[in-house]
């Protein structure tokens, strides 16, 4: 009777490329409730409690937010580095996540301010015959501000964090494996967990 034979035999001595570490990993994060034009209109009106869902809303939001950022910069002494076009993120922001590594201590180590397109609701007026103004929203490319929080951590070393400031805020967390020599993920096993967060619960109080 022939022997079977099973996948890895048959891939024995045919594999070009052995991957033992990923490079980067990239986890994508949103608000669910703010996905759709309705739920837009609802969180506006039902959850902030304004009568007339309105884009002055976002841009009361997003100002908001930025100011936020400023001051959580100031207070905690964090350099802000703006992008240019063409410019390689982490060859810019390599010698902070350097320094912060040196210490040995998990910390944000500079936030990066860059203006890109990104898939955000756009608002169109529409008339009524009541004459009251009313809003549709659309998702559309518009270029906003992006804030890069990057930080090193002791047990997954370098990463960045990805804020659109614009409705609905949607988030990018990248970890840069590629930039420790030596990762404690290699030594241990660790349960990586990925939450929603409602990142407007902020800016909401400072709107409301």
């Amino acid at each position: 009777m022939a022997e079977s034979l099973t996948v890895n035999d048959l891939l024995d001595g045919h594999v070009a490329l052995d991957l033992e570490c990923l490079d980067r990993i990239y986890l994508n994060g949103y608000v669910p409730n703010l996905q759709v034009a309705g739920q837009v209109v609802r969180f506006m009106t039902q959850h902030l409690g304004y009568p007339i869902p309105s884009p002055a809303i976002m841009e009361k939001m997003g100002t908001a937010f930025r100011h936020a950022v400023t001051l959580f910069a100031q207070a905690n002494h964090i350099p802000v580095v703006r992008f240019h076009k063409g410019d390689r993120k982490i060859d810019v922001m390599g010698r902070y996540v350097a320094a912060q590594a040196a210490t040995g201590r998990s910390g944000v180590v500079a936030i990066g301010v860059a203006q890109e397109y990104q898939n955000v609701f756009a608002a169109t007026q529409r008339d009524r015959s009541s004459g009251v103004p009313w809003f549709s929203f659309t998702k559309a490319d518009r270029r906003v501000s992006c804030f890069y929080f990057y930080l090193w951590d002791v047990d997954f070393g370098p990463a960045f964090i990805k804020i659109c400031a614009y409705f609905p805020y949607p988030i990018k967390v990248c970890l840069l494996t590629e930039l420790r020599e030596e990762s404690s993920l290699r030594r241990r096993q660790v349960r990586v967990c990925v939450a929603t967060v409602p990142v407007y619960e902020h800016v909401r109080r400072s709107v409301a």
